[in-house]
C-alpha cells in the first residue's frame, strides 16, 4: 500500500514538472521598429538578433546553449545582442555570475547589461529568452523564443525560424512560445 502511494505521488510529482516546463509565458507584443531610443548600437547591413535573459533564471543555460548554436551556424550573417535584465534596487554586481562568464564565450555575441530593464521595456520584453529578430530595415520579423520548452536544449520553432529568415529572408512564422522567468 505504501509503495503505490508513492509511486501515485512521483506520477504526480513528474506530471507537475512535465506541465511546467512545457507552458509558455504569455506573448506580448514587441516593438515592430527597432526602438529609435534604445542604446543598442544597430549593425545596418545584417538581421539583428536581440535576446532578453535574466542572470538567475535557471532556463537561461538552455538559452545560452541554442544561443551559441545559433551563432555558429549563421556565423557572420547575424547581429547578436544578448541583454542581461538588471532590476532597479539590486546590488552591483548582481548580475554577474557563470551566466554571464559563458554568454561571453559566445563568439560575435553583444553583451549588454539592462540598468532598471529599461531596454526590455523600449523592446517589449517580458520573459527571460525572449528573442527578437530585425531585417536591416529595422523592421521586427521574429519575435520568441529558441528553446524548445523551460530548461530544455535541442530543435526549437523559434530558432528554426531565425535559421530561416536570416538564409532566405523569408518564414512561415513570425512567433513562437517564449519558455522562462520574467524578466
Amino acid at each position: 500500500m505504501l509503495s503505490a502511494v508513492w509511486l501515485v505521488l512521483v506520477f504526480c510529482g513528474m506530471f507537475a514538472l512535465g506541465r511546467y516546463a512545457s507552458t509558455p509565458a504569455p506573448v506580448a507584443n514587441g516593438a515592430p521598429h527597432w526602438p529609435s531610443t534604445s542604446g543598442i548600437r544597430r549593425d545596418l547591413q545584417r538581421p539583428e538578433l536581440v535576446l532578453f535573459v535574466h542572470p538567475h533564471c535557471p532556463c537561461t543555460r538552455a538559452t545560452l546553449s541554442e544561443l551559441s548554436r545559433l551563432m555558429a551556424r549563421l556565423s557572420n550573417r547575424l547581429a547578436a545582442h544578448l541583454v542581461f535584465a538588471r532590476p532597479e534596487g539590486v546590488e552591483p554586481g548582481w548580475e554577474q555570475g557563470a551566466l554571464l562568464a559563458r554568454a561571453g564565450e559566445i563568439p560575435g555575441l553583444s553583451l549588454v547589461l539592462d540598468d532598471a530593464k529599461r531596454e526590455a521595456e523600449r523592446f517589449g520584453a517580458h520573459t527571460s529568452g525572449e528573442a527578437f529578430l530585425y531585417n536591416v530595415r529595422g523592421e521586427l520579423v521574429f519575435h520568441g523564443g529558441i528553446t524548445p520548452a523551460r530548461g530544455h536544449e535541442g530543435d526549437s520553432v523559434g530558432a528554426a525560424q531565425i535559421v530561416a529568415l536570416v538564409d532566405t529572408g523569408a518564414s512561415d512564422l513570425r512567433e513562437s512560445a517564449v519558455f522562462g522567468c520574467e524578466l
